[in-house]
């Protein structure tokens, strides 16, 4: 039970950065509440009791800091409590909020937490949430390509780029944000101000937009990250599902260790995983289309949900960016 809360705080969470306001069932703010209040008695990395079963993989990597500043921002928007304001108010700082960490994903989630709360201040006038603002700014500055203050790659071909390891998610993510905070800074009639250099709403449009097109096909291969979208998309993805044969082809049931034949094959894989975000290209925009690669052919949730909201934003704003 305690593992399906993480992901109605991630769901709800995205509901909140994207200006939704869910209608919250009385047992969803107690059991979350509840849960919350767990995690911050009892501080510590989900991974160190689950260290064999999720490690390396999936180790808590960044701490559990940011997952407590991330809940009580989602729990202060969602519930209205007081209580989760103060707790942003004395904890925030011992939390992370201030901490240079550029990236938003599964593993660290400052920045998304940083800019839900600029939200609080440039929306809704909170003004003891000022400094996150500033934060959510340091945030922006690191991303913007020739700002006194980037420290973001990107591929020649354009692609904000991390790391190796399923770089596509930090794309979507970090697409999204940017797209949630020009709204908010649209709202507020604020720019971003990095070491001199003004960055307005619009700029933070086009590069989201920018990264949204090389994901779909606007990049030096002409290929769609996208499963099933576009003339060229990635035919020999890391999915065990997508590379067996349906059972209407192969009746006969295959073995855990068989599927490692098809794993190998050259074969397009018979079942097309439509929509499905893979890891993406490699630092200089190569991408071999091997399924054994996982690092760059595996598609996962977290790369593909940042993006509906990314996608949702653009295709609202068509034509008006």
């Amino acid at each position: 039970m305690w593992l399906l809360k993480p992901r109605l705080l991630w769901q709800l969470l995205l509901w909140c950065l994207e200006g939704v306001t869910p209608l919250m069932p009385s047992f969803w703010s107690e059991e979350l509440s509840e849960c919350f209040h767990f995690a911050d008695k009892y501080r510590g990395a989900y991974s160190n009791g689950l260290k064999k079963y999720v490690c390396p993989f999936y180790c808590s990597y960044s701490g559990y800091e940011d997952e407590l500043l991330w809940g009580a921002a989602w729990l202060h928007k969602a519930t209205k409590n007081p209580a989760y304001l103060n707790y942003i108010q004395v904890n925030g700082q011992a939390l992370g909020a201030a901490q240079f960490d550029n990236i938003f994903g599964w593993d660290n989630k400052h920045a998304g937490a940083r800019i839900l709360l600029s939200k609080a201040f440039l929306v809704q006038k909170v003004q003891s949430l000022h400094d996150y603002k500033d934060h959510a700014d340091n945030f922006i500055c690191s991303l913007i390509p020739g700002a006194p203050f980037s420290s973001t790659q990107y591929t020649p071909g354009g692609l904000l780029f991390k790391m190796n390891d399923s770089n596509m998610q930090y794309v979507t993510s970090t697409s999204f944000l940017l797209l949630t905070y020009a709204k908010y800074l649209t709202y507020a009639r604020k720019i971003v101000n990095c070491g001199g250099t003004a960055v307005t709403p619009k700029r933070l449009r086009n590069i989201a937009k920018k990264q949204v097109d090389y994901l779909l096909g606007d990049n030096p291969l002409k290929m769609s990250y996208m499963v099933g979208y576009g003339p060229r998309y990635p035919q020999r993805i890391h999915h065990r599902g997508s590379s067996l044969p349906s059972i209407a082809a192969h009746p006969v049931k295959i073995q855990c260790s068989s599927g490692f034949s098809v794993m190998n094959s050259q074969s397009p894989n018979p079942n097309i995983l439509v929509g499905a975000i893979v890891g993406g290209p490699d630092q200089h925009d190569r991408f071999p289309d091997k399924r054994s690669d996982y690092e760059q052919s595996e598609p996962a949730t977290y790369m593909n949900s940042p993006l509906v909201g990314a996608l949702a934003y653009l295709a609202h704003s068509f034509g008006q960016l």
